[in-house]
């Protein structure tokens, strides 16, 4: 997990599992395990970053959800009151 360079919150942190699956559609397919073990490690990063108020996932996949990078990775954000609908 690491710090988000461009951080769209107070707290911004994208935790990525080391096996490569191109979004969170194949992620699941592929690995439901590991799926349920990516979210466990956001819900610790929430807890070490003090997010008692409140957090959002984030899970691009495909392209017109804004998916850049085509590896699976976690967004964890919180810190700020968080509208929606996003975007």
């Amino acid at each position: 997990a690491f710090r988000d360079i461009s951080p769209q919150a107070p707290t911004h942190v994208v935790v990525v599992p080391k096996a490569h699956h191109a979004d969170a559609a194949e992620l699941a397919a592929a690995d439901p395990e590991l799926a349920g073990r990516l979210l466990a490690a956001g819900a610790e990063v929430a807890a070490a970053e003090g997010l008692t108020d409140g957090y959002r996932f984030v899970l691009n996949t495909g392209r017109d959800a804004g998916q850049t990078v085509f590896h699976v990775h976690l967004h964890v954000l919180g810190g700020r009151s968080l509208s929606w609908p996003p975007g």
